[in-house]
């Protein structure tokens, strides 16, 4: 271990003393277990700020991505009210006028973000905006209404590899529609499993589940992950519950607990056996186990089979775009012989592309509007998330 976690200061303060001593920088530096490199920076801030400089720094970042200085934001949207006719690149014009060498001015597409963030850029009638964000969790009043999903928490087999069951259940029903023992949480097989369920009980028409892996990713657009991209492209709307808040999935999670004490004490000596175990309890849950919220029914009593069939992906058709564009596996777009970043998630996906105002592209995933195009910078200027957590009315 480099330093020792009881006082950082101290050791630092040991280090620099031992170099003031005279000891060469590459001995003290492997003694003390860290890198030369290191060793040089902990030295040189010593020699430029005194002690303070070997207390601990702030990490927070020094700029967060797409984000504007508060008075640099009011300007843009006082200038937008006083001149309402006036566009993006206009209104940029105006703050290199204002603020020439003062400060760094934000791109065109940032500026028309800010301005839609604000609700001073009118939109045309024939594009439709989800407006997912904020929006209650939907509650299912019939079979397949909504399905829920999860991984009950992994555990070991008797051959000691870990097993991790992924679980699907109807929220109506309450029926048990997918207990998969998996070797990983990894994102094919997941995907792998679901076309096997769409294939046999059809589409839903919105799937819950919560913020982890592989149903969300944290770094990608908007936090969707492969998987949640595949279920959009099939017509099924993404819910996710509020990190930590449980209970918004309450009933997969009290089912959760029946199948860990039916089925997994003591576990099967490997996956083939879990399986079994997990076919058996779902067998008795769905056909023979009464229901106190069914009026003492069994699920299947209630589960009737999904109207919309699974006939793979569908077309995806841009005809009020400009143009559209392939997402290639590094998760880009190319532009006017520029290569926009978009997100890997998107790989394989086709985005539509439309001029919304001089210079100002705006990028849209079947009815998703996910931003705006800079050219510039060459990257995607992201607006309010329509992809976001759905709150449920009582949080």
């Amino acid at each position: 271990m480099p330093w020792k976690e009881s006082s950082v200061m101290e050791e630092r303060l040991r280090f620099v003393a031992r170099l003031l001593d005279g000891e060469p920088m590459t001995d003290v530096c492997r003694q003390f277990g860290i890198s030369r490199k290191t060793g040089y920076k902990i030295f040189n801030r010593y020699k430029d700020h005194g002690l303070e400089a070997l207390t601990d720094r702030s990490r927070r970042p020094v700029r967060y991505a797409n984000q504007l200085p508060a008075q640099l934001e009011r300007m843009i949207v006082t200038a937008r009210r006083d001149k309402p006719h006036w566009g993006a690149r206009k209104i940029r014009e105006l703050l290199v006028r204002r603020l020439a060498g003062d400060v760094r001015i934000p791109a065109t597409s940032t500026v028309h973000a800010v301005l839609d963030r604000h609700g001073l850029v009118k939109h045309a009638r024939r594009r439709r905006r989800n407006k997912a964000i904020g929006t209650p969790l939907s509650s299912a009043t019939a079979p397949n209404d909504l399905w829920c999903t999860d991984f009950k928490g992994e555990f070991r087999l008797g051959n000691q590899r870990y097993c991790y069951p992924l679980t699907v259940t109807d929220q109506a029903s309450p029926m048990i529609l997918m207990c998969d023992a998996l070797e990983s949480t990894r994102e094919m097989p997941v995907i792998e499993a679901f076309r096997r369920l769409f294939a046999e009980r059809g589409l839903p028409l919105a799937i819950r589940s919560d913020n982890g892996l592989p149903f969300a990713s944290p770094n990608g657009l908007y936090n969707l992950s492969k998987l949640s991209v595949w279920w959009l492209r099939l017509g099924i709307a993404v819910e996710r519950i509020r990190p930590g808040q449980p209970q918004q999935n309450g009933r997969h999670e009290r089912m959760h607990l029946t199948l860990k004490k039916e089925t997994t004490r003591p576990p099967g000596m490997n996956s083939l056996q879990q399986q079994a175990r997990f076919d058996r309890f779902v067998s008795e849950f769905n056909h023979e186990r009464p229901h106190e919220a069914l009026a003492m029914k069994s699920p299947t009593a209630v589960y009737t089979p999904a109207v919309r069939p699974y006939r793979g992906l569908p077309e995806l058709h841009y005809p009020f775009h400009d143009r559209d564009a392939l997402v290639t596996a590094c998760g880009r777009i190319c532009m006017h012989r520029k290569k926009i970043n978009i997100s890997t998630v998107m790989a394989g996906q086709r985005l539509g592309i439309t001029e919304v105002d001089d210079g100002i592209w705006l990028v849209t995933f079947m009815h998703y509007d996910l931003g705006y195009i800079d050219l510039e910078q060459r990257t995607l200027q992201t607006i309010d998330n329509p992809f976001g957590t759905r709150l449920s009315p009582m949080s």
